[in-house]
C-alpha cells in the first residue's frame, strides 16, 4: 500500500459536508453533498467524481523555507479545524515547459507563494497532493483546514494568491468549500 496516495471522493458519503463548489477558472465539478478522503488511489464506485493525488517532496522549497514551514505547520485533523477547502488546480502547458528554476522564480521570487502561506500558519493547515504525474485531470490538489474563527485569514490568503503572477499560469481551478459534518 502506498501511504502517500490519497483519493477525494465527491458523492453522498463522507465526514465533510460540501458547502459549495464553484469554478474559479475553467469548468467546475458536479455538485455533491459530501466528501470522503481515503488512503490509496481508490476507484470510488459510488462517487460522482474522484480526484487522486500523492504527497511528495517540496519541489520549489529551499532548505531554509522548509525548516520554517516544518516549525509552524500544524497537523491536519485538529478538532477545532472544522472548516476545509479542496482546491484542485491545473496549470498551462506553458508553465510545464519552463525549467524548474524558472518555475521557482515565478512561484516564490516573484509571487511569494511560500512567504504568503507562512503568514497564515499555524491557523491554516495545508497539504499539497501532486496529481499531474499520475494522469489526473488536475496538476495539484490543495487541501486546507482551519477553525471557523480563521476563515477570514484563509479568504485573504486565497485572494492574495490569486492576485500573483503565478496564477496567470492557471488554466483550471475549482474551489470546494467544506464543513465537518455535525460542526456548527
Amino acid at each position: 500500500m502506498n501511504d502517500r496516495a490519497y483519493s477525494f471522493l465527491g458523492g453522498a458519503e463522507g465526514p465533510w459536508e460540501v458547502i459549495r463548489i464553484c469554478p474559479v477558472v475553467g469548468d467546475s465539478l458536479p455538485e455533491v453533498p459530501r466528501l470522503l478522503v481515503t488512503d490509496g488511489l481508490t476507484a470510488g464506485h459510488n462517487s460522482t467524481w474522484v480526484l487522486r493525488g500523492v504527497t511528495s517532496n517540496e519541489r520549489y522549497t529551499t532548505r531554509s523555507e522548509k525548516t520554517q514551514l516544518v516549525a509552524v505547520q500544524p497537523s491536519l485533523g485538529r478538532d477545532q479545524a472544522t472548516c476545509a477547502a479542496l482546491i484542485p488546480i491545473r496549470k498551462s502547458p506553458e508553465w510545464w515547459s519552463l525549467a524548474q528554476d524558472e518555475r521557482r522564480l515565478v512561484f516564490e521570487e516573484r509571487s511569494h507563494h511560500i512567504a504568503l502561506g507562512l503568514t497564515r500558519l499555524p491557523a491554516v493547515a495545508r497539504r499539497l497532493y501532486h496529481s499531474r504525474d499520475i494522469g489526473e485531470p488536475f496538476d495539484f490538489l490543495t487541501w486546507f483546514e482551519y477553525a471557523p474563527e480563521n476563515a477570514l485569514s484563509f479568504e485573504s490568503l486565497v485572494t492574495e494568491m490569486r492576485a500573483t503572477e503565478e496564477w496567470r499560469w492557471v488554466e483550471r481551478e475549482v474551489e470546494i468549500r467544506l464543513r465537518r459534518a455535525g460542526a456548527a
